[in-house]
């Protein structure tokens, strides 16, 4: 799985991209938010879950289900996010639904279920230029853990905010 600092570069390239004043400070949490909530079943290691379950780690929670859920709740809070509702909604489903599909930009694990709950089958994506995190806190101070952050940085990061601000000069033009 890519890093935890990897997934908001998602929201906050489309932010950008946006412009100023079209995605304020609330709204951009909340994509925040929604770009790292499906980790969450990262617990099921601790929990014990079975790593067959649909809801072990790149399970249900990484699903496009679970982004159109999420970005329902974003629609239904749009006032406290202050943005309108269709609004709040595609920007948290973007968010949200990038998270998978990063993992699937990944060569370890065991896959995601992107399309639960119509299909069980795990997916990678054809190219997988992101190693998958160590499991430690400390990740970036390891050797593996800052190879990977540099080709986040590389293939994530860089490519992600470069279209964001061409998008946004060339919205000024």
């Amino acid at each position: 799985m890519p890093s935890s600092l990897t997934h908001p570069v998602i929201p906050i390239a489309i932010a950008i991209a946006a412009g100023r004043g079209r995605v304020g400070w609330a709204l951009l949490a909340a994509g925040i938010a929604a770009s790292v909530l499906p980790d969450i079943d990262f617990a099921g290691y601790w929990l014990r879950i079975p790593h067959e379950s649909d809801f072990a780690h790149r399970g249900a929670m990484h699903s496009l289900c679970f982004a159109l859920l999420v970005a329902a709740v974003g629609a239904l809070c749009a006032r406290h996010l202050r943005a309108a509702p269709g609004v709040a909604f595609a920007f948290i489903l973007a968010a949200g639904a990038s998270h998978g599909f990063l993992d699937m930009l990944t060569h370890g694990g065991r896959g995601v279920m992107y399309f639960w709950p119509f299909s069980g089958e795990r997916y990678f994506l054809p190219w997988q230029p992101l190693s998958s995190m160590p499991r430690s806190l400390t990740y970036g101070f390891h050797s593996d853990g800052a190879a990977a952050l540099r080709a986040e940085v590389r293939w994530v990061w860089l490519p992600c905010l470069a279209l964001a601000f061409a998008i946004r000069i060339g919205h000024r033009s």
